[in-house]
């Protein structure tokens, strides 16, 4: 059962009022370094994306995300990261963005949650069953997105860290030099 929650938050999030699940989290905590550095903490919203909340899970409880980088950020758009086959930081950079994990991919599960500011959303290939590891915060609202890819969550403090992540200078958003990264991702329940 799902309940209506007032949050007041202290950071620049938009997010005044939202639907929660009952009981604390789960959250993501994610812990970013580079040219920016704060945590983010990520609402995972079990109830709309079940098997998309159980994969990030599984992989931020392994450790994989730790010291992963974003790889293409878009001004206005949206900053992507969560590759961790080719997405190390300190690796080979040219791969970023083309890998995923050991797990299996999962299944599309759309919803009518918009993509607001500050929404999460699974990144995939042409085939909309194809998400793995990889993901997305919007800076900005893309609603062309809606019904295309997964909502599995939304940032509920932070979002003035996610505001400054370095932007990509390259092709299609590709971060060009040390891109930021996910230094530490845990999760919190």
């Amino acid at each position: 059962m799902r309940k209506l929650a007032i949050i007041f938050a202290l950071s620049t999030s938009p997010l005044m009022a939202q639907d929660v699940a009952d009981g604390p989290g789960p959250n993501l905590v994610i812990e970013i370094a580079g040219e920016t550095s704060g945590t983010v903490v990520i609402d995972l919203l079990e109830d709309i994306a079940p098997e998309h909340v159980a994969q990030i899970v599984a992989l931020a409880e392994e450790g994989a995300y730790d010291g992963v980088v974003f790889h293409r950020v878009i001004e206005g758009f949206m900053a992507q990261t969560g590759d961790v086959e080719f997405g190390k930081a300190g690796g080979d950079m040219s791969m970023a963005g083309r890998g995923g994990s050991e797990r299996g991919e999962i299944r599309a599960e759309f919803s009518d949650v918009p993509f607001d500011r500050g929404i999460v959303g699974m990144a995939r290939s042409q085939d909309p069953n194809s998400a793995n590891s990889q993901f997305f915060i919007m800076f900005d609202e893309g609603y062309f997105l809606n019904g295309q890819y997964t909502v599995f969550g939304r940032v509920v403090e932070g979002m003035d860290i996610v505001d400054t992540i370095k932007l990509g200078k390259g092709a299609n958003g590709s971060v060009i030099g040390e891109p930021d990264q996910m230094m530490s991702v845990r999760v919190a329940k």
